[in-house]
């Protein structure tokens, strides 16, 4: 979908932002371009939609070089969100975002049934918002409403400038996981510029890290995380690259114990007796169709009364997870309820339990898999969880 060769950006003074750049950004893809102030990744995105023209190289977008493409009609066609958002403070939120379709020709109330339906898929309902004007909203739903005008037209390539930078941390999050949310359904082809690794890693399918004018890695989130190129991209992601690779990897069902259960119907007694004979202590409390509705001593279960079931004496599950979460998730689940494991869920159904052994051993397969170029399953070691 974009695809650079052999890109230069150098101006009159000599200085070179972007040094012979290549790459390919496939379609749908979600790219990030990471590195310190000064580096080149602003100079390379704005070099997509022509804010900036290159000193030499070709870029192609949809297999058409963008130098023999109008800036106008190409710019029309690309979304561009920015930090500061950039809307019009005299248009209110329903025409700020009907911006693009109306530039392009649609008819008005085409193009505010579009911006209506932007609005609602990035959180904000038309009806509330819709006639409101920029300085009534806050800082996070300005941002949900540059991402809506970008999108309005339908471009096949989106363009973000440290999108949520401007932003507190809390809402950071919350619009990050938005946006890739969002990201799932439209599938959209995106360039994003950010000066923070953690985003980076969270929301790109793969990672440009730039040195100066040049990228030093490109590559996923995990390879970049747990095998860095060069020692430049090392520094760059730190020390604690370990456990940001947390966040990028995601909990598998070969990561999971299988515990002892109980079931909710069973007599108390019987289940007792059946989990005392295996050794457990404890056991999962589930329904006869899998699904996970708490857990259990075996010693109270021994000392309930006759006629008690394993359900009259179930604890509720705290420390959970649903099929999906990262490593950081699971970690952090952990330290807030003190747990020694967390169960995971598909839906209502019980998957298994991640051990802080199983945990350390995800970890490992996940780097040594990116290190040997193959897949978790078949990286071998010897496990912390068997010793």
């Amino acid at each position: 979908m974009i695809r650079f060769e052999q890109v230069t950006k150098r101006y009159p003074d000599g200085t070179t932002a972007v040094d012979d750049l290549s790459f390919e950004v496939a379609e749908g893809e979600l790219v990030t371009l990471v590195g310190p102030s000064g580096c080149g990744k602003t100079t390379t995105m704005m070099m997509v939609n022509r804010l900036i023209e290159p000193t030499s190289g070709r870029i192609y977008v949809d297999g058409a070089d963008i130098a023999a493409v109008d800036p106008v009609r190409l710019r029309r066609r690309i979304g561009y969100v920015i930090q500061q958002v950039g809307l019009f403070p005299h248009r209110t939120v329903l025409d700020n975002t009907a911006t693009v379709p109306a530039l392009v020709g649609w008819k008005r109330a085409r193009a505010r049934a579009r911006a209506a339906e932007l609005l609602d898929l990035v959180g904000l309902d038309p009806k509330t918002y819709g006639s409101r004007y920029p300085e009534q909203l806050s800082g996070g739903q300005r941002q949900r409403v540059g991402v809506a005008r970008a999108l309005a037209a339908d471009p096949p390539v989106l363009l973000m400038d440290e999108p949520f930078g401007a932003v507190d941390p809390v809402v950071r999050e919350r619009l990050q996981n938005e946006f890739l949310n969002l990201q799932r359904t439209v599938r959209k082809t995106v360039l994003m510029v950010t000066h923070d690794i953690e985003e980076a890693v969270r929301l790109g399918d793969r990672v440009a890290v730039y040195g100066q004018g040049r990228i030093e890695q490109f590559d996923t989130p995990g390879a970049v995380l747990g095998t860095p190129a060069t020692p430049y991209v090392a520094q760059f992601v730190g020390a604690d690259r370990g456990l940001k690779r947390l966040s990028v990897t995601v909990i598998e069902a070969d990561d999971l114990e299988q515990p002892p259960v109980a079931r909710l119907e069973e007599p108390a007694a019987q289940a007792a007796a059946r989990l005392r004979a295996d050794g457990a202590r404890w056991a999962m409390v589930l329904n006869a169709d899998d699904d996970l509705h708490g857990w259990v001593g075996v010693d109270e279960v021994a000392l309930a009364g006759d006629g008690a079931t394993v359900g009259d004496l179930a604890h509720r599950m705290n420390a959970w997870l649903p099929v999906g979460a990262s490593l950081k998730q699971a970690f952090g689940v952990m330290l807030q309820h003190d747990a020694g494991w967390v169960a995971v869920v598909d839906g209502a159904r019980f998957v298994g339990v991640l051990t802080p052994a199983k945990l350390h051993e995800a970890l490992r397969r996940s780097v040594d898999a990116d290190a040997q170029g193959v897949g978790r399953d078949e990286v071998e070691f010897d496990s912390v969880a068997d010793a």
